[in-house]
């Protein structure tokens, strides 16, 4: 009953943190596989510690690499570990090139490959994430929904009912389980913040940071914002470099965000929970703050998570200046939070999986 979980990038531990608890409590032994594609202590180790999730197996150690690169090598290094320790199934999480090389090589190999987050399309194929989705759904034999829109999305792609389970957010479990020691850090304290009178920014979308012109675009409605409210922007080391790169970082009329560093878990969380609102192009952060009832505005013109927008506090901006000035304005003054709870966001996606996983290995 031993089963390979295998994690790659930041957006992967936050989804097997619970997993790994959930498999053992229903006699599944998880073989934890990093693949190292997130290899900087603060995109990779930090957030092991902080979830409590034990000490990889296995690193593969692959690292920084084009697209094609990165895949094959993954691919590789895993070919060699599931024929030596060929587990019952391979898990994989989420849309990064790791979830797609390891369903791969598990197919070649005829092991079943469960994927937990199945189904999310946002229909703009210009986004690696979304073919590595599409090309991962096609070839697991268990796919995880977190989402009513996943099973109309597997549904259209001709998927079998049977194989595609509702079982909520394995990230809302992470999110349930550690918000009160999120809290009790009050991390906007070493920023000089108070809670709800500041923003947090994330960005690091390549069809943001990549084009100057949407860049410069986001940038300056940031600093426009910033005259009313500090904007917290922990910033992505390749988002960085794009900023400098493009000749962004010195000028005058961009700079209105507070730069800092890549944020452990705890700290990020503590910060969103606490914001006036968030402006994001994250996938996850869209999740996190549905969770959290804080205002989302994601600088992007489409996403694959629907829901957050039907029933959570997210809205899709996009990345021109005065559209995003404008959903800003729109937000309402010191109301209460509010935001409608998915189905199945309960804090039990983990167990669920656990229990359908182990019935169908048994069977």
């Amino acid at each position: 009953m031993s089963i390979s979980l295998i994690a790659g990038a930041r957006p992967n531990f936050m989804k097997i943190a619970p997993l790994v608890p959930a498999f053992r409590a229903v006699g599944l032994t998880p073989r934890l596989i990093h693949t190292g594609q997130h290899y900087d202590r603060r995109m990779s180790d930090t957030f092991f510690e902080e979830l409590e999730i034990p000490e990889p197996d296995v690193n593969l150690g692959v690292g920084s690499g084009s697209h094609v690169w990165q895949i094959s090598e993954v691919m590789r290094r895993l070919e060699s570990d599931f024929i030596e320790h060929r587990p019952a199934a391979v898990v994989v999480v989420g849309d990064v090139n790791s979830t797609l090389a390891a369903a791969i090589a598990a197919n070649k190999l005829r092991i079943p490959v469960a994927h937990v987050e199945a189904g999310l399309r946002s229909f703009d194929r210009a986004m690696p994430e979304e073919n590595n989705r599409i090309m991962t759904d096609a070839i697991s034999d268990w796919l995880f929904i977190s989402e009513p829109s996943g099973r109309e999305n597997l549904a259209r792609e001709g998927v079998a009912e049977s194989r595609i389970h509702l079982v909520g957010n394995v990230m809302i479990d992470t999110l349930l389980r550690h918000l009160e020691r999120a809290r009790g850090q009050r991390a906007w304290l070493q920023f000089g913040l108070e809670p709800r009178q500041y923003v947090v920014l994330t960005l690091h979308r390549p069809s943001n940071v990549d084009d100057p012109r949407r860049l410069e675009s986001i940038l300056r409605a940031v600093h426009e914002v910033s005259r009313q409210w500090p904007v917290i922007f922990p910033l992505h080391p390749r988002t960085k470099s794009q900023i400098e790169q493009h000749g962004l970082a010195q000028r005058s009329d961009l700079n209105g965000y507070q730069q800092i560093e890549p944020q452990g878990y705890h700290a990020m969380l503590g910060l969103m929970e606490a914001a006036r609102f968030v402006l994001t192009d994250s996938g996850g952060i869209q999740e996190e703050t549905t969770a959290l009832g804080v205002p989302c505005l994601t600088l992007r013109e489409n996403t694959e998570r629907p829901v957050t927008v039907t029933h959570g506090s997210n809205q899709l901006v996009g990345w021109r200046t005065d559209d995003i000035l404008a959903a800003v304005r729109r937000l309402p003054e010191d109301a209460p939070r509010s935001s409608s709870i998915p189905e199945m966001w309960d804090g039990r996606s983990a167990e669920r999986i656990a229990e359908i996983l182990a019935r169908g290995i048994i069977e």
